[in-house]
């Protein structure tokens, strides 16, 4: 009997592994379209209530695409330019970083540690850390690509959206009947987490105007874009402005900015969005930081953007079947078990 279970199991993980795989794999394919499911569920409500006002599905369908396409291009544009720019100024940034080494290695002497300039350039390549940075704002850019197939599907769906929930349900009689479960949850996170992060790219762009770091608007989109990120995200979107602000302004500008970007963080990410968000989605803090680094490695860096809902719609799934409820148990936050 319990060679039966035994067997049972392995094929179980066998099938888990070739699936993965085969994610991994059509990755080119896979990525496309969650991220167009995503945008059709914050796009949804716009949709729903164009509709609800008497405007037919084709022109709500024309209104909703026409205003996302036009925000989509403003911001490319924008982007583009910025990044553009600063690509071409890496050779320079790096240099100008370099003056620094000699205050870290005098502040390093003076209180006993010693260091050389040259140790330091070997543990810290100024070069390297502008390239990194310049791979982030081309890794902004690339989401963007393929814009007209993700536009493209996001129209059918939204289309679909009302027929699709009902034939889902009709079809099936266990785990996908909680699709309006799914949508429910997904939607609030997806809608109210790009709310917080447009206010927050908002307050990151007019501080760092009135600092004066260049670039403020392509620092701003991502702020907003690794927003979604959870854990690192805001870290990760906090060090080119800083650094940005280090060569071209000095230390106490970029020690400013480094501090809003503490304060937005601590204010909006560790008590407005709590509040806001509320306690409905269930996930504990590891889970949350596994769930990145899991996603991030099957789909890349979309994979770490929709990390949380997708996390969200595993537990739904598996606690939908009495044979997977152990799994939605171990991602579950033990809020329940208090209970």
């Amino acid at each position: 009997m319990k060679e039966k279970h035994i067997g049972y199991y392995l094929i179980v993980l066998a099938s888990v592994v070739i699936i993965l795989a085969g994610i991994k794999s059509a990755s080119s394919i896979v990525v496309p379209f969650l991220l167009s499911v995503f945008i059709a569920i914050i796009l949804a409500p716009t949709f729903s209530y164009l509709k609800s006002k008497g405007l037919p599905s084709a022109l709500s369908l024309i209104t909703v695409l026409g205003l996302f396409m036009l925000m989509i291009v403003l911001v490319v544009k924008l982007i583009s330019t910025s990044a553009y720019q600063f690509s071409n100024n890496v050779e320079d940034y790096s240099v100008k970083l370099t003056i620094y080494y000699q205050y870290v290695v005098d502040f390093a002497n003076s209180v006993g540690y010693t260091l050389t300039t040259e140790s330091l350039a070997e543990m810290v390549n100024a070069k390297q850390i502008m390239k990194f940075i310049s791979s982030m704002v081309q890794g902004v850019g690339a989401l963007f690509t393929n814009g007209f197939v993700v536009i493209l599907t996001v129209a059918f769906m939204l289309l679909e959206a009302d027929t699709f929930v009902e034939k889902i349900k009709i079809s099936s009689k266990n785990g996908l009947s909680h699709i309006d479960e799914i949508f429910s949850k997904i939607k609030h996170y997806m809608i109210i987490k790009a709310l917080i992060s447009f206010v927050t790219a908002f307050i990151i762009y007019v501080a760092l105007v009135l600092i004066g770091t260049d670039y403020p608007f392509l620092w701003a989109v991502l702020a907003f874009l690794l927003n979604f990120i959870p854990n690192i995200g805001s870290i990760l979107a906090a060090v080119p402005a800083v650094l940005i602000s280090l060569v071209e302004l000095g230390f106490m500008s970029a020690s400013l900015v480094a501090g809003i970007y503490v304060v937005v963080n601590i204010l909006i990410g560790s008590i407005v969005e709590p509040k806001i968000m509320g306690k409905g989605l269930g996930v504990s803090t590891l889970v949350v930081f596994l769930s990145l680094i899991f996603w991030g490695w099957l789909l890349g860096i979309v994979g770490m953007f929709l990390s949380i809902p997708l996390t969200i719609m595993a537990k739904i799934i598996f606690n939908a079947n009495e044979k997977t409820q152990w799994i939605a148990l171990l991602l579950d936050d033990g809020e329940n078990l208090k209970k």
